[in-house]
Order: C-alpha cells, then sequence, then structure tokens
C-alpha cells in the first residue's frame, strides 16, 4: 500500500508539473514546440514512478493541460496523447523493469515515443480529414524539437543520477 500511495502522490505532482511547466515555457512565447517542456515532467516520472504510472501520468497532464489552458489542441492534443503516453511508459519500461543505464533508457523511450508518434500521425490524419503528410510532420516535428531533446538529453539523465547518488531508491532498480 505504501508504493501505491507514493506512486500516486508522485503521479499527482508530475501532472502537475506537465501542466505548469509549459505554461512557464510559453511566458516566452509559443516555444512548446521547440523545447517540448511536457515530456520533462513524464519522462521522469517513468524513471521515478515506473511506466505504468507515468504512462497514466502523461495522459492525464495531456488531457488537463488541454482542458485548463487550451494547449495541446486538436489534432496536436490526440497526437500528444499517444507520444506523452508512450513516453512515460517506456522510460519505466527501459530503466526500471529492464534495468538499462539512465542514457540509454531515455533515448530508448525518445525513440519509442517518437514511433508511437508517427503510426498515430498516419493512423489519425485521414480519420481527422487531415492533408499532411506523416513523414513531413515527423521531420518537423524532431527538426523543431531538436533544443528540447538536447535538453533532455543532459537534463533527465543528470537528475535520475543525481536522486540516485542523494539516496533516493527506485524500488523495482535496487540490488538483489
Amino acid at each position: 500500500m505504501r508504493t501505491n500511495t507514493r506512486s500516486l502522490t508522485l503521479s499527482a505532482l508530475f501532472i502537475a508539473l506537465g501542466i505548469l511547466v509549459p505554461q512557464v515555457f510559453h511566458l516566452f512565447g509559443g516555444t512548446g514546440p521547440v523545447f517540448l517542456p511536457m515530456h520533462i515532467p513524464v519522462l521522469l516520472a517513468g524513471f521515478i514512478i515506473g511506466g505504468r504510472y507515468a504512462a497514466i501520468t502523461g495522459f492525464a497532464a495531456v488531457i488537463l493541460s488541454s482542458l485548463l489552458t487550451g494547449m495541446p489542441q486538436p489534432p496536436v492534443l490526440y497526437f500528444m496523447l499517444v507520444e506523452v503516453t508512450v513516453y512515460g511508459f517506456a522510460a519505466g519500461l527501459f530503466y526500471r523493469k529492464m534495468k538499462l543505464n539512465a542514457f540509454i533508457s531515455l533515448i530508448l523511450a525518445m525513440l519509442t515515443g517518437r514511433a508511437a508518434l508517427a503510426i498515430t500521425v498516419f493512423s489519425l490524419q485521414p480519420l481527422l480529414g487531415l492533408k499532411l503528410s506523416p513523414a513531413v510532420y515527423m521531420t518537423g516535428a524532431i527538426i523543431n524539437g531538436i533544443p528540447g531533446i538536447a535538453i533532455q538529453l543532459l537534463l533527465i539523465p543528470f537528475l535520475v543520477l543525481s536522486l540516485e547518488k542523494a539516496g533516493v531508491h527506485f524500488s523495482e532498480r535496487k540490488a538483489g
């Protein structure tokens, strides 16, 4: 029961961060697609509370952010729901279950999330009546997001390893 309470509490924290951090970035203009601020709390959630809770966290953060702030708006909302949910799940899977190192886990989670985004754009765009090329959409998302990707690659492993060094234990990563 303790783990569930801890995980639920941390999920709430990461959901709040998933709503608030993008708002801070938006104070400086429409920088969400460039700095990818919602990705950071959800990826961290995957490392800290595991894939299942992080997936729920990512899904809830996107929905609540859209309802409370109007961002993201459809159709990007639908694409981000899948992408961010998969980021959280994959980060937890690779780091906590498969016990890969933080940097490799992050890269694999980022690739998995982007693959899920590509599949979602490819699948949903005709259903939504959109006339966009999934390849062009993905290329633009990756190129525009390079600063955010760089921030994630520098910040997330540093934070995860710093927390571990400070004595914070992620339950499934304990030696044993």
